[in-house]
């Protein structure tokens, strides 16, 4: 029986992106699926469908014998002679069968489906492929749903999820809003590929700067910390081997354009740049800018500082509700204990 299928199945090939070998393939597994719901006894049966004329052929692997006990698995001798002289007893052959009208409309609907199925799958699979490859990557789209605060984006040829942890806090978005957000991991999940994205992630900082500085990208400024509260201030430390480059400057841009460029898309949360420093006792009186250091006690073994600054600077180099020393700490490894030139003066003469 012929089912010229084959420019429907090309259509599907060409529309899903799937190579037509596959879906032909997926074709002749999903027919032997229905031959063995018709035929379940029946082990040696297999499908071809012709690339050329669409003619599906069943074809089953019977075995050359004297006389015949079961005419599905077995071949008279002189039957299989007809076929190929050359037959002999317990011989193999593959013989063309013919495909009763029933068998054949059951088993296209059955196709159908196993195939929408399988083009589902490979649909899938080729996102999963797709974007697993581009984990540490940027990704843009559109909010299409908001589920319990998760916003659903839709990427275009796939869905992804920001979930409300990897939201920058107060950040608040509407349907059909354009989004941006680094792609923190792709999940295989029963109904498809799951791309998890954050907002909050140090990575997705670090991606911003090498989009808007260009000598970042290049890699002739690095990154070397990241401390950063989503949403209210980050401190980040760049160096460059470059003597004659200003690694701040280049961050900053001419007249603050890259840096708002970012802090734009941060929800204007506040960005302090500072050049990194190999030197400890520098790089945390860098980090606690724009407060001014006067002394700095340092205990090694306990990795921690005891710093000083100007008495009227004190609440300065906390920062509201500690955030300056937090970020300060946090960026540069050290324990940073802040006091008062008048408090530490006072603690030095005991």
């Amino acid at each position: 029986m012929t089912y010229d299928i084959l420019e429907g199945l090309a259509l599907i090939a060409r529309e899903k992106n799937i190579d037509l070998d596959v879906v032909i393939s997926n074709v002749e597994e999903s027919l032997l699926a229905a031959a063995k719901k018709h035929y379940p006894d029946l082990e040696n049966l297999s499908f071809k469908l012709s690339r050329q004329s669409g003619e599906i052929t069943m074809i089953a692997v019977k075995k050359v014998v004297e006389e015949v006990t079961d005419k599905m698995t077995e071949i008279l001798l002189e039957d299989a002679r007809e076929l190929d002289k050359t037959a002999e007893l317990d011989d193999e052959m593959e013989i063309y069968l013919e495909v009763d009208e029933e068998f054949g409309r059951n088993a296209i609907g059955t196709a159908k489906q196993v195939l929408i199925q399988k083009v589902r799958e490979s649909e899938r699979d080729k996102i999963y492929d797709e974007y697993i490859t581009r984990v540490g990557q940027l990704a843009s789209g559109t909010v299409q749903q908001i589920d319990k605060g998760n916003l659903i984006i839709s990427l275009g040829k796939a869905e992804a999820i920001l979930p409300i942890k990897e939201q920058i806090p107060r950040e608040k978005y509407r349907q059909g809003d354009r989004i941006r957000a680094y792609i923190l991991d792709v999940q295989k999940m029963t109904n498809g590929p799951q791309i998890i994205l954050s907002r909050v992630s140090n990575e997705f900082l670090k991606r911003l700067f090498e989009l808007e500085v260009p000598e970042i990208f290049e890699r002739v400024i690095e990154i070397r910390a990241i401390a950063r509260e989503p949403g209210e201030r980050t401190k980040l430390a760049v160096y460059s081997a470059d003597e004659r480059i200003d690694p701040v400057g280049a961050c900053v841009g001419i007249k603050g354009v890259r840096v708002q460029s970012i802090v734009r898309e941060l929800n204007n949360e506040r960005i302090d740049i500072i050049p990194y420093s190999g030197s400890p006792e520098l790089f945390v009186t860098r980090a606690l800018a724009p407060a001014k250091v006067i002394e700095i006690d340092i205990f090694e073994d306990e990795l921690a500082m005891t710093v000083a600054v100007e008495d009227d600077k004190l609440s300065l180099a906390i920062g509201k509700a500690g955030q300056n020393a937090r970020l300060a700490s946090k960026l540069t490894g050290w324990k940073i204990n802040i006091m008062s030139e008048t408090e530490y003066n006072v603690l030095k003469k005991r």
